[in-house]
């Protein structure tokens, strides 16, 4: 029979229907503007807790919907004003170990949050917050790369017992070895030579001196400026993800330069201090006992005065993967995975050091706030930023160490803690910030507000033009449109990770107007059936039948394109290309097989002499077409 579907597709049709409603309700739910308290080197606990209430109730802040968890604390409050004096408080009532940073809580309720229903990642533009374009400092990687194989010339040339007059470093790329003898340079370029492949030799003389020059090559710069942005990128994405930011923004902009977006972050100050604490490793040895003074610095090691070595063995941009595991015995340990010339780098040096210690420090940047008075005699603040180092490891080499290798002796706690801190603390070069900006949460809401109006009145304006013109059928038309748009929400809510933004809102509102594309194609076709005579039934099936070839060309290279914008596009782009692909996948089902469900539940089955689908013109005369 024409125009009916079977039971089953009627089935999945209201299921895809009710799995839109469900999974596009989370974005009903506003957010709670929130704070939230964490300390990197401490769990929190009762007295953290207590500390915190006692500073909100003398500053006569309320807040509601508390959660406690070892390593955060999160709290809710009624509004922004609010939000702001807890963070002065809170930020009075502890030390600057502990980082307060504004968020927004989500208000979904539990179920919803059982079965992964949850709101749309909205982006800066939306939802406020900082953006920071930061550039790294090439020069300083390459002098650091430069500066650890100064160290490894040094190692090698003892092993082998080559006299040198000096190992200076000339610039970030060129390093000189001087000898006293031609034949002494010669046996140290052969050995050099096979453990330095990436740079280049050249022998010269000068004043009686036999020099040999190491120079890192153009291949080997470009390289090691390649590895330092990717692992500055890493090592951002992953301090800024541990900090609970939903949806942050960590994208290579250039060759030397990094943009961080944090949504929902309000305190550029704070968001500075996040960023600039990550750490640099480095692997050092012990220093021998009656070494120099200068040859050594004591860092203190669970109460005990440690002599480290000067001289850094590894750096902590050569460590590929880290994690906490367990040994054969059940003891904790910590596996360290290094790349292919840190492991070479390590084996040579724990091969002729087996029994000796080997330290691992952890360099931080931090920040502190001074204040002073300025030249009109007003108080001012300005963040000073300092280097900390901490010995974190002191084991002791029991083999030669391959490419990847443990480190045992550790409680459960400092092995999870020492994973992290490897982990999330390599910067294999500094950073500094050339752009700030801060878009607040009003800016944010009233752009998202501005977007869903232009939402609104679009859907409207297409839902009244329906009507008017296609009468019950422009009704179908316009339900099969807001469904569109709940599936294009519940696709953004829970089945792709992607961020909403204001050009994406523009690539929903392109989207109503183009979902009711294909039913106008097809509602034109029905018309001009009936207008040469074809039966109402026949015509309903031949309109969707025969107009369907000409909607999927249409919507496929609009599609097309979209894919192309999104994989050549930056930021904005991709947003609008990634919220029309995905309103084309959906209007393509709401406005072909959505409508005909609605068309066939309403004609289907039935014996009907007349549509209504508004005009249309038979026989050079125009004709009203009602239903009976």
């Amino acid at each position: 029979m024409l125009n009916r579907y079977p039971l089953w597709k009627n089935i999945l049709i209201l299921l895809v229907v009710l799995w839109g409603l469900l999974y596009s309700a989370p974005n009903l739910y506003p957010d709670n503007e929130a704070l939230q308290i964490t300390n990197e080197s401490l769990n929190l606990n009762s007295a953290d807790v207590e500390v915190i209430t006692t500073a909100l109730e003398a500053a006569q802040v309320e807040f509601f919907g508390e959660e406690i968890s070892d390593t955060d604390i999160l709290l809710r409050f009624d509004s922004v004003e609010d939000q702001l004096r807890a963070k002065t408080a809170i930020e009075d009532a502890l030390t600057d170990d502990y980082i307060v940073a504004l968020n927004l809580a989500p208000t979904t309720p539990g179920w919803m949050q059982a079965i992964r229903a949850g709101k749309m990642n909205l982006g800066l533009d939306l939802q406020g917050g900082v953006h920071f374009l930061m550039e790294v400092d090439m020069d300083a990687a390459q002098e650091r790369r430069m500066n650890d194989d100064l160290g490894n010339v040094r190692t090698i040339l003892r092993e082998e017992r080559i006299r040198t007059r000096g190992i200076n470093l000339i610039s970030n790329s060129h390093l000189e070895v001087r000898f006293a003898d031609e034949a002494a340079r010669s046996q140290a370029r052969r050995e050099l030579t096979d453990n330095f492949p990436e740079l280049q030799f050249q022998n010269r003389e000068s004043e009686g001196t036999f020099i040999l020059d190491m120079r890192m090559t153009a291949d080997t710069t470009l390289q090691v400026q390649r590895d330092t942005l990717q692992a500055n990128r890493t090592t951002l994405l992953e301090r800024v993800d541990a900090l609970g930011v939903a949806e942050p923004t960590v994208q290579q902009q250039g060759s030397n330069r990094i943009v961080i977006e944090l949504p929902g972050v309000q305190d550029p100050a704070q968001a500075i201090r996040i960023l600039q604490r990550i750490a640099t490793l480095e692997f050092h040895l012990e220093a021998d006992i009656g070494a120099p003074s200068l040859s050594y610095e004591a860092y203190e090691y669970e109460g005990l005065l440690v002599n480290v070595d000067n001289d850094v063995i590894l750096q902590g941009d050569r460590v590929s993967n880290v994690r906490s595991t367990l040994d054969q015995n059940g003891l904790p340990q910590v596996q360290i995975s290094l790349d292919a010339q840190g492991g070479t780098q390590i084996n040579r040096v724990t091969r002729d050091n087996v029994g000796r210690m080997m330290d691992i420090l952890l360099i931080e940047t931090k920040s502190r706030t001074n204040a002073y008075l300025n030249e009109e005699g007003e108080e001012t603040e300005e963040i000073e930023f300092y280097e900390d180092k901490r010995l974190i490891s002191h084991a002791t080499i029991r083999t030669a160490l391959p490419r990847t290798f443990v480190i045992t002796g550790l409680t459960a706690r400092e092995a999870n803690d020492l994973s992290l801190l490897i982990r999330s603390g390599s910067l294999a070069a500094p950073m500094t910030i050339v752009e700030q900006s801060v878009i607040g949460p009003t800016m944010g809401r009233e752009n998202l507000e501005a977007g869903l109006r232009g939402v609104q009145v679009a859907a409207a304006l297409v839902v009244i033009f329906m009507l008017f013109y296609y009468r019950l059928f422009g009704l179908a038309a316009n339900v099969a449109l807001i469904m569109n748009i709940l599936l294009i929400f519940a696709v953004l809510s829970s089945v792709l990770p992607a961020t909403l933004t204001l050009p994406g809102i523009v690539g929903i509102v392109l989207t109503v107007g183009m979902a009711v594309d294909a039913n106008v194609l097809i509602f034109t076709r029905i018309r001009e059936e009936l207008g040469n005579g074809m039966p109402p039934q026949q015509a309903i099936d031949a309109g969707y039948n025969r107009a369907f070839t000409t909607i999927l060309d249409a919507n496929l290279t609009t599609f097309l394109v979209a894919a192309v914008l999104f994989t050549i596009g930056t930021g904005p782009v991709k947003g609008f290309s990634v919220t029309l692909m995905i309103g084309i996948m959906t209007s393509m089902f709401t406005a072909i097989v959505g409508t005909r469900a609605l068309i066939n539940l309403i004609y289907g089955g039935r014996s009907v002499q007349k549509l209504s689908i508004g005009y249309y013109r038979s026989n050079n005369k125009i004709s009203g077409i009602q239903t009976t």
